[in-house]
């Protein structure tokens, strides 16, 4: 969850890095139109605690400031719509069809409620935000929503079909980018490498990064947001080898390290074409690191399934992981298939998260000694190009570093 407070619009955005976008967005929206005294909660629906944890905010927000207008925004405002509407501490929804366009909170700030059925989105509005309260690196949204059914997910319902933001308009987004300073550039959507497939040609994310590397030669580092791996194209592929702007730290959405599991989630890869992927992207890039999503304990996941995602770690070379227990999601077939017990689930989740900490101590061991260079945060840290945190205190946000890795604190390296 993250806050960006102002004098007349604060906003609370759940989940993922578009979300964080397109809060900023809305928080800009909504004060342009004359709003005040207003906290607008963008949601979550990727599991049912991340709805949980969106109402329970709402609650706490309404107790502490019962005279704050309470609008709701997001995924979960669309899947479970009702739910939010009929909560007295909300003033109105507003869907994620419409919820960055001026106009949206214009009409609000009439006492109008947009209505909007995101299903029939099929147009990627661009979102121009310069900079995120909190956050260094600049985050460039290039598409929405996602044509796919994985069976454990409901986030089609929430963002509508896969839409891609032109590739004209994103070059001279990240320019602007760029001339205002951003060392770094992160791409985000939903579907990151179904970018193009609604464009004339149907043009590839490839083709994009090396256009945009190509046209915005001041920028430091280009980084990749969440990919799925049997989408790569052959111009990523070369962009990976040969651009060394493009960070070498790649984020796979996995999920699972069996095959019977995989094909039960509806995914279109297999074990060997993780496994593949990787080795290939590691002969083109020999510092690359990975960083994977993982579900544990979908349903019918038997131990021996299990111990397929776990081996995957080591199989892939797998470092930075986000590991979900299973959450069942109304709406999505997953639902209704035979349930793994809650217990276990948590209990796999944890051999999971425990394996990918050894992982990735592996990982920040191997840098000692070693040069880097890193992009620092706010909170004394900074990012180096393969995504390790490294400390940097006393060190200016928004500052490029170089140091000698000296030692390790706990999961943040140390510069000498």
């Amino acid at each position: 969850m993250n806050a960006t407070t102002r004098e007349k619009v604060e906003v609370v955005s759940f989940g993922c890095r578009l979300n964080l976008v397109e809060s900023e967005a809305m928080r800009r929206a909504a004060e342009a139109a004359g709003h005040t005294n207003v906290v607008v909660f963008n949601t979550c629906a990727v599991t049912s605690e991340s709805v949980r944890q969106a109402r329970q905010a709402i609650r706490r927000f309404s107790r502490e400031k019962p005279d704050t207008k309470i609008i709701v925004s997001g995924c979960a405002a669309e899947t479970e719509r009702a739910a939010f509407a009929d909560m007295p501490e909300v003033a109105a929804i507003v869907g994620n069809a419409a919820k960055t366009e001026p106009e949206t909170w214009r009409a609000l700030l009439c006492g109008e409620a947009p209505v909007s059925d995101i299903a029939q989105a099929r147009i990627a509005q661009p979102i121009a935000v310069d900079r995120i309260e909190g956050h260094t690196r600049a985050f460039l949204a290039i598409q929405n929503g996602c044509d796919h059914r994985c069976t454990f997910c409901v986030i089609p319902y929430g963002r509508g079909p896969s839409r891609s933001v032109p590739a004209d308009i994103v070059i001279a987004q990240a320019k602007k980018l760029v001339e205002l300073g951003h060392k770094e550039i992160v791409l985000t959507g939903v579907d990151l490498t179904s970018w193009g497939g609604d464009l004339d040609g149907a043009p590839k994310l490839g083709s994009l990064v090396r256009a945009m590397l190509k046209s915005a030669p001041g920028l430091k580092r280009l980084r990749l947001s969440s990919l799925d791996c049997i989408e790569a194209d052959e111009d990523l592929f070369i962009a990976l080898a040969e651009e060394e702007r493009l960070t070498p730290h790649l984020h796979l959405s996995l999920q699972s390290g069996d095959d019977m599991i995989l094909k039960r989630m509806k995914r279109r890869h297999s074990r060997r074409d993780a496994i593949e992927f990787c080795a290939r992207v590691r002969d083109l890039r020999s510092d690359i690191v990975f960083g994977a999503d993982l579900i544990a304990g979908f349903p019918t996941e038997t131990h021996a399934m299990a111990e397929n995602t776990r081996r995957l770690v080591d199989d892939c070379g797998l470092t930075h992981l986000h590991v979900f227990p299973y959450s069942p999601r109304d709406l999505t077939p997953a639902a209704r298939m035979p349930q793994v017990a809650p217990a276990v689930r948590a209990a796999r989740a944890k051999v999971l998260r425990e394996e990918g900490e050894r992982a990735l101590v592996r990982h920040l061991d191997a840098q000692m000694g070693t040069r880097v260079e890193v992009l620092a945060e706010r909170g004394g840290v900074g990012r180096t190009h393969d995504f390790s945190l490294v400390a940097t205190p006393g060190v200016e946000a928004g500052a490029m570093i170089e140091g000698v890795v000296a030692g390790r604190d706990g999961m943040k390296l140390r510069l000498a």
